[in-house]
């Protein structure tokens, strides 16, 4: 894997078992949020990332060329894993060794952060969720997906997302020919790398008003 990939699959892993794992035992519930500068719990333990480091209260603990356990070590709690919720995930072990470049991560956090920005504006009734299973923030708008992921197998570098759930590909008996055009250029309907977009709420916007007049 490149720098690029193995600090993406580290975050990942920090997110699932360091911060929303420890939180599902506490509080059965795997949701995270963006924060300026990185992620964090939404209950307890109260946890957060920023850059290469996770933060507790005024602590900073370095995450690179480390594992999982040692970090948990060090800050004084157990991790846990969420492998019983779902099959997909970070797709290393608790044991695997953390490797992070400071500036992917930058790039990673930062398209989180545009991403909640953008999130906010475009729908403001709805709270975005940033979900460990993919490691990506994401909303529900009139069953179609919004979001940003960090990077996964169909693209590796932060992407943002619209995904209608009658989308042909992820829909049973769905009309091939509903959703046409350069837009949908996804397996899951519209993706587009964050560096390339400077207005995420208008692509969110444009997968909206082709969403609806795909399914109407």
């Amino acid at each position: 894997m490149t720098d690029q990939d193995t600090t993406r699959v580290s975050l990942h892993a920090v997110a699932e078992f360091l911060l929303a794992g420890p939180q599902y035992d506490q509080h059965q519930t795997i949701r995270l949020r963006v924060t300026p500068g990185g992620f964090a719990t939404v209950a307890g333990p109260d946890l957060r990332v920023e850059g290469t480091a996770v933060v507790v209260g005024t602590r900073h603990v370095g995450l690179h060329g480390r594992s999982i356990p040692e970090v948990a070590a060090e800050l004084g709690f157990t991790p846990y894993s969420l492998a019983g919720l779902y099959p997909d995930g970070s797709g290393v072990s608790m044991d695997h060794t953390l490797r992070l470049d400071a500036g992917f991560a930058a790039k990673i956090e930062e398209a989180f952060q545009r991403g909640q920005e953008a999130l906010t504006i475009f729908a403001p009734e709805v709270d975005a969720v940033l979900w460990p299973e993919h490691f990506d923030l994401g909303i529900a708008v009139d069953e179609v997906n919004y979001g940003v992921s960090a990077g996964d197998k169909y693209l590796s570098v932060p992407y943002a997302y619209v995904g209608p759930w009658s989308f042909p590909a992820a829909s049973n008996g769905a009309d091939p020919t509903q959703f046409t055009g350069p837009f949908w250029n996804a397996p899951f309907g519209a993706a587009r790398p964050v560096a390339q977009i400077d207005d995420l709420v208008g692509f969110m916007s444009e997968g909206r008003a082709l969403a609806a007049a795909a399914t109407h």
